[in-house]
């Protein structure tokens, strides 16, 4: 039986090829869609699941309320707060380690590369279970010991061993590689609260920490420091723990050895692997699901395409139903069932469905190279996996089930009498649901179209931010900086000479990203209940000039005033948060047991996300803590003329080092990556929506231009322009539309209102792109109909009519 319904449904699907090819492309496309997206979110929720611990390991993270009442939340903490969890909640981890990320230059023979990597304690290789390729998990017990990634180890080595071999730190430490470890799943920077850090899986090597925290005096100053948070804490659960729980208990650990009347309030918070990926912001103490939502968005999208091609495919099969409906009549008339009838046009979705996941799968493999260009993945199609295409058989099986649901209960209703008397007409409302289902389409569509539109004007207003320095022309070199506080002015002097450069400074942090925070500082006036954050930077005094920073009020930096080294620069939103209601230029903030002198306000500096407000931030001085330098070159000169003079320059002090620079506005634009990225990700959804919805337009289109063939004919003869009989059948399907763009401008502006709340500097909802998505669909149903419209109004009439 059902070979004959197969074989039944074969030879329809073959006999009317257009509507055939038009029924397959739609579902495939439709298909592959969803199988894209699917593979995208499979990729999303699995993101940290390579780490066999993941379920019990998780981020100290510190929490601390600023003078506003904010909460603000970041990853660094302060040295002391690993011994604290292991003395006094020993039952509660298995295992503790701080952390602290590090770019280094590394030189084995006559190479020398620079890569990023982490100062860990012994234990963190365990709780990562990293996968050992060569030597020993627990090398980094070994204080001159370094464990390497295989990427890292092919790099250095080529295909020799690696285990036992020596790699020079920054020209100046030896380690001995004490490990290789398959290397971390890739993946990209994610954010907590307003700034960009590595994740774990960036890590190409571990150092010892052992060997860490006797390199700098400060680091073994800070031993007990509970006000300096400079570092990372990761900790691994206990078994049978609960989280929850646990998070709880810690809570007041920093507070137990701080004064709150004077020192303020802060609270540790445990956060789990599980969330790190998909919860990566920070919203009143707790994580929100930023990159949640897009999972979200992307499910819908998955599930609408389908729909879409789901619905042309009802919309055809119920269109041509008086072209099936004497072979309804036939075979009830010679005993079939209804419930026959329903498996027999059920049977032809079904086939259908599998042609098209057939093809699906082709499209998949051919648009997954430019689909993970646009995603920033490295997803691969999992053929052998027989979970895949179990679960892609029975999608493709439910797929055919939902096309062919309502063509087959509609067709098989059919009165055989009438039917075969030539009395059955299917009425004046038989096509309404065909409409529902164009309405359907185009409402869904149009909202993607507008949600496109508002993505990347929010990425354009964002990106036209004044960031008040200077945006070209300026370079940051890093891993070359060993040892520059000791000939700090010479390559000063030796690039202000060569006549390509305006200045150079150096500082903690580059003029894109911020690596510390501090809270402790104490002011006349100050909220006791209070215990506000700040971003802290260190600078050399030429910082200020060399970036083109803007003052607001007294002055920068200068190195003819001695008492500079205990100066203090904010910027606007530092005075904000202060609060003090007399001018702030001229008071003193106490800080680390010291008493600076405020000397200047500068505009805020965007330094972090574009689309958050700006960290209130205390600029200081120092030519110790250069971790970066700054250099602006000359307007007009060539940059690879300027890019060798300045190499040469730092190549004269450290030559052994590799010159490694980036331009500060290249580091700027790619804060606009995840944005950019959901932007080019929702256009190329929209691209295929519209496709599909305009394919099961176009096979109305010419299913209505076949019927209505006597109709037009005779217009014609009785003097109907081709522009009248255009009009006529191109108006039904812009009436449609413009139901849809009723339908779909209100739900596309709730949605995407809601979206914008997620920024706190965030663009407007302008009444233009509405209407250029309007018009934009309007034009698309025109082009799409027209075709067939013009093509049935050029007819020769004497063809249609000759029959009658």
């Amino acid at each position: 039986m059902f070979k004959n319904y197969f074989k039944t449904a074969w030879r329809n699907l073959t006999k009317s090829k257009v509507y055939s090819v038009i029924n397959v492309l739609g579902l495939a496309v439709g298909m592959a869609v969803a199988m894209l997206i699917g593979l995208w979110i499979w990729d999303e929720l699995t993101f940290y699941k390579s780490f066999a611990n993941h379920k019990q390991l998780a981020q100290i993270m510190t929490t601390s309320v600023g003078d506003s009442g904010k909460l603000n939340t970041d990853p660094m903490v302060c040295r002391p707060i690993a011994d604290e969890l292991r003395s006094k909640y020993g039952s509660d981890f298995k295992n503790v380690s701080m952390s602290r990320w590090n770019m280094s230059a590394m030189t084995v023979g006559d190479k020398t590369i620079s890569d990023i990597g982490l100062w860990a304690e012994d234990k963190l290789p365990v709780m990562l279970s990293l996968d050992m390729l060569e030597g020993d998990i627990d090398a980094l017990a070994d204080p001159s010991s370094i464990i390497i990634n295989a990427s890292l180890a092919k790099t250095l080595f080529g295909d020799a061993d690696a285990i036992g071999k020596i790699i020079k730190l920054d020209n100046k430490d030896n380690y001995k590689v004490g490990g290789v470890f398959r290397d971390f799943p890739n993946s990209n920077p994610f954010s907590i609260g307003s700034a960009s850090f590595p994740t774990l899986h960036d890590a190409k090597y571990l150092l010892p920490w052992k060997k860490y925290i006797t390199i700098e005096q400060w680091v073994k100053d800070a031993a007990m420091d509970w006000n300096n948070r400079s570092w990372q804490c990761y900790v691994q659960l206990a078994d049978n723990v609960d989280m929850n729980k646990v998070r709880e208990k810690i809570r007041n650990v920093v507070m137990a050895h701080k004064n709150a009347k004077t020192d303020g309030v802060e609270s540790a918070y445990l956060y789990p692997m599980d969330k790190w990926h998909l919860y990566s912001d920070f919203k009143d103490g707790k994580p929100i699901g930023t990159r949640l939502q897009f999972v979200w968005l992307f499910a819908i999208i998955g599930v609408f395409a389908l729909l879409l091609a789901c619905i042309n495919f009802m919309n055809l099969s119920t269109a041509r139903s008086e072209k099936r409906a004497k072979e309804v009549g036939i075979r009830k008339t010679v005993g079939s069932l209804r419930a026959q009838l329903i498996k027999q046009f059920l049977s032809e979705s079904v086939l259908v469905a599998f042609v098209s996941f057939i093809l699906s799968i082709l499209l998949v493999i051919l648009l997954l190279p430019f689909f993970n260009s646009l995603a920033a993945k490295h997803i691969q199609m999992p053929l052998l996996s027989p979970a895949f295409w179990i679960s892609a058989l029975a999608f493709t099986f439910i797929t055919g089930l939902l096309a062919g649901s309502y063509p087959a209960l509609y067709l098989s209703k059919f009165d055989p009498i009438k039917v075969l008397k030539g009395t059955f007409r299917v009425g004046k409302y038989a096509s309404l649901p065909r409409k529902v289902l164009v309405v359907l389409q185009f409402s869904f569509s149009i909202a993607l179209i507008i949600g496109t539109i508002i993505v990347f004007k929010q990425i354009q207003f964002a990106k036209n931010r004044p960031i008040n320095y200077r945006k070209e022309g300026l370079i940051t070199v890093s891993g070359i900086t060993q040892d520059l506080p000791r000939f700090y002015d010479a390559v000063r002097n030796d690039l202000l000479a060569t006549g390509v450069v305006d200045d150079m400074a150096g500082a903690s942090d580059a003029t894109t990203n911020l690596g510390a925070w501090r809270n402790g500082f104490n002011w006349e006036g100050k909220n006791p209940n209070t215990l506000p954050t700040f971003g802290f930077m260190l600078m050399t005094e030429d910082f200020g000039k060399t970036i083109g920073w803007q003052l607001k009020e007294g002055r920068d930096f200068s190195r003819d005033f001695a008492t500079d080294s205990l100066a203090m620069i904010l910027n606007e939103t530092a005075v904000k948060q202060i609060g003090m209601k007399k001018d702030i230029v001229g008071q003193n903030i106490q800080y680390d047991g010291k008493n600076y002198h405020v000397i200047g306000v500068v505009k805020d500096i965007v330094q972090q996300s574009p689309y958050n407000p700006v960290t209130p931030m205390v600029y200081v001085t120092s030519h110790v803590w250069i971790d970066n330098v700054t250099v602006a070159m000359k307007t007009g000169v060539p940059v690879k003329d300027a890019l060798a003079k300045i190499e040469k320059a730092f190549k004269k002090y450290n030559p052994n080092l590799p010159f490694n620079y980036t331009f500060n506005d290249e580091d700027y634009a790619k804060k606009f990556a995840d944005e950019q990225r959901v932007g080019k990700l929702a256009t190329f959804f929209t691209i295929l929506a519209i496709f599909i919805s305009c394919l099961g337009l176009f096979g109305l289109a010419s299913f209505v231009a076949e019927q209505r063939t006597k109709e037009i004919g005779v217009r014609k003869v009785l003097g109907a322009s081709v522009f009248d009989l255009w009009q006529l059948l191109s108006k039904e399907f812009v009436v449609l539309v413009v139901i849809s763009l009723i339908i779909a401008i209100p739900i596309a502006y709730y949605y995407m209102h809601n979206w914008l709340q997620n920024y706190e500097y965030r663009t407007n909802l302008s009444w233009w792109i509405f209407a250029v998505s309007g018009i934009g669909a309007l034009m698309i149903t025109l082009l799409t109909v027209s075709f067939k419209s013009i093509k049935a109004a050029l007819a020769n009439p004497v063809k249609s009519l000759r029959t009658e």
